[in-house]
């Protein structure tokens, strides 16, 4: 009687993360980051617990009271990270990092959640994670006996979600859940969505996909992360990859709150989020977008404080955030 087969890489991402044929996944705890966390001085930081089923934490980040009195509250931006369902942690020091920075540069409280990652979790497994987080906002809201680190100086009618790359993915299905107003949030009230390159996709190629891959992604591994994260079976036109496949929900009838896209010019997903824009423009949405030339995918998440650009990408912020405010 022979031996039974060894289980072999049947997917390998980067060598972070690989798939074995018995469906065995291993996950290496050795990355190496090519920033450290940064200090920065102007903000504080505070663990939460917020899916207790799932151990799920979250990051709460507090610009320091320097120019404005108590009695000024600070707007609100969930941050939902990025990694292609696959990767990704509040704790990574990019991540980290993009999270501080939106704090300071904006004078705003950042709530970053982790969500439950691919392949262990297919889709949708991360957007009903990051719903789970606005639930535990909004149950902050509602609790006078809540953390008064917290809730002191936040306003829960100044919210905005906050999504790069899958995490954009994430935002705009949240965005269409909520439909305007987000009234089922009470208190907690979505100004705004702001999607850094939405991780989108779709079976028919375009043309920025297939032009010349970006230094850290190419179109080998966009297919890997759909691979890894959409539901068992189905194809790139699944409603949760593309927002106008043949089974996506019709928009025209669904009210949105304000969106912001943002993307660099030399990204593989340029072309998707061009066309997300141009199709909710026609459908009468309020949809921006703004295009930084010359940059690639995570541009500002990865280089969130020494760029121009960042400094470029938080005065974008401000003036979207002003707008949808008043």
């Amino acid at each position: 009687m022979g031996s039974l087969p060894q289980a072999h890489v049947v997917e390998d991402c980067m060598g972070i993360l690989q798939l074995y044929s018995d469906g065995s996944i291993h996950r290496s705890n050795q990355i190496e980051f090519k920033v450290s966390a940064t200090k920065d001085n102007t903000v504080t930081f505070k663990e939460y617990l917020f899916h207790k089923r799932f151990n799920l934490s979250l990051r709460f980040y507090k610009p320091q009271n320097q120019t404005q009195t108590q009695t000024q509250k600070l707007p609100l931006l969930i941050f939902l990270h990025g990694g292609g369902f696959c990767f990704g942690s509040r704790t990574w020091p990019h991540i980290h990092n993009c999270c501080m920075r939106l704090a300071s540069g904006l004078r705003a409280a950042v709530l970053s959640p982790d969500y439950r990652l691919a392949p262990e979790h297919r889709l949708p497994a991360a957007l009903d994670d990051a719903l789970e987080a606005v639930r535990w906002l909004q149950r902050q809201g509602l609790s006078h006996g809540g953390d008064a680190c917290f809730s002191a100086n936040v306003d829960f009618d100044r919210v905005f979600i906050v999504g790069d790359s899958s995490g954009g993915n994430i935002a705009h299905h949240l965005a269409v859940r909520f439909g305007s107003g987000s009234i089922q949030m009470d208190p907690v009230r979505v100004r705004g969505y702001v999607l850094f390159a939405p991780f989108f996709g779709g079976e028919v190629r375009t043309k920025s996909e297939e032009g010349p891959p970006e230094h850290m992604l190419n179109l080998e591994l966009l297919d890997k992360f759909w691979r890894l994260s959409m539901p068992v079976g189905e194809s790139r036109d699944h409603p949760l990859v593309n927002p106008f496949g043949p089974g996506s929900p019709n928009l025209e009838e669904v009210k949105l709150d304000p969106i912001l896209v943002i993307i660099g010019g030399n990204e593989l997903l340029k072309d998707r989020a061009e066309d997300y824009v141009t199709r909710l423009k026609q459908l009468g949405k309020d949809i921006k977008y703004v295009e930084f030339e010359g940059c690639e995918h995570g541009f500002f998440t990865h280089d969130s404080y020494s760029s121009q650009v960042a400094e470029e990408v938080i005065q974008t912020l401000k003036r979207f955030m002003l707008e949808t405010s008043s």
